[in-house]
């Protein structure tokens, strides 16, 4: 008796690949022209700031063809993973290491104060569990680079992530006005303020503008201290990626578990050394910051094209609560431990 033989697969041609995400790949390079054309005519503007802005707006001004939504959702998520090992590019371990034992055990204390103060904050608040953690890293650490890292070891919902996104463009960009004007008030001298800004705003480039309006020696150690606290991105997802991997063989002990470091963790450390270790030429530093601008700008259109005003207004009161009240955690200790080891 004759068998019918098992029928392979069929295979996908690299032609069907293109097609499928070229449209929106396309797009998103389009939305990354635009930004980084208005951050070279206004340094002060965030090209990262700019294309979430562009998404938020093509995405409920128009209806975006359904072609495009594959290459969106690429950009939105590999992009930007891939744009977080480029980070790595922009730190330098003795730059880091040249701030000294005790304010580098201040800037462990701000993320780690800033996630688990945030957390508890949420469970008092009766919020999702995930949203908040996707708060509290992304407010902690470094802005949408930490929520994209955390958003890849745990089971996050696409509109927390979205809505995570948004609140820290929202309440970033708040802070950069702020904490240089908080700063003159109490008197601080440009570089503590400078190391202020570093501890507190969400975003590098929020960082940047926010150092450039302080003046002085503010600028490259408002950076410095950002960089160490985008140093710790790390270790944090290797340990929820940790925590998603017991969860996982107790609650579904056949299935494969996630790696125990992300392969984009593994590359953005790898990038650490390599800059650490290697003196790289100013061409190859400026094409590895040009990508990786480039990169998370794409990321952050795709991500913001996934903002639908509506459903961030039915989101509720309660996340923009939690995101004010993570901003002043944050910049509270962050004042508090710059202040105590300054004295």
């Amino acid at each position: 008796m004759l068998t019918d033989a098992p029928s392979r697969p069929t295979p996908v041609r690299s032609s069907e690949v293109v097609a499928r995400y070229a449209p929106g790949l396309a797009l998103c390079a389009v939305a990354v022209a635009v930004s980084m054309t208005v951050n070279q005519f206004l340094p002060g503007v965030s090209a990262l700031i700019v294309a979430i802005v562009l998404g938020v707006a093509s995405a409920n001004a128009v209806s975006l063809p359904e072609s495009t939504a594959p290459g969106i959702t690429f950009a939105a998520k590999k992009l930007l993973r891939l744009g977080i090992v480029f980070l790595g590019l922009q730190l330098v371990i003795s730059d880091i290491v040249s701030l000294g034992v005790p304010m580098l055990v201040v800037i462990v204390c701000i993320v780690a104060g800033g996630i688990f103060g945030t957390i508890w904050m949420g469970r008092l608040m009766k919020m999702p569990p995930g949203q908040v953690l996707l708060i509290s890293c992304g407010f902690s650490i470094c802005g949408a680079a930490a929520v994209a890292g955390v958003e890849g070891v745990t089971d996050s919902e696409e509109e927390d992530v979205v809505t995570a996104v948004a609140l820290v463009v929202i309440f970033g960009t708040l802070m950069i006005p702020v904490i240089p004007l908080l700063g003159h008030a109490l008197g601080m001298e440009s570089e503590l303020n400078g190391m202020w800004a570093g501890g507190s705003i969400h975003e590098i480039a929020q960082v940047v503008a926010a150092g450039g309006v302080i003046g002085g020696g503010a600028l490259a150690v408002a950076v410095i201290v950002k960089l160490a606290r985008v140093l710790l991105l790390a270790p944090v997802v290797a340990v929820l990626s940790m925590r998603m991997r017991r969860a996982g063989a107790v609650a579904h002990p056949d299935q494969k578990r996630p790696p125990i470091v992300p392969l984009f963790i593994i590359g953005f450390l790898a990038m650490i050394v390599l800059r650490s270790t290697v003196d790289l030429p100013d061409a190859i530093l400026q094409v590895g910051n040009l990508l990786q601008t480039g990169l998370l700008a794409a990321a952050m259109f795709g991500l913001g094209c996934g903002v639908k005003i509506r459903n961030l207004a039915r989101v509720g009161v309660r996340p923009f609560i939690l995101a004010a009240a993570s901003t002043v955690l944050v910049a509270t200790i962050s004042f508090v431990g710059i202040t105590v080891v300054h004295v």
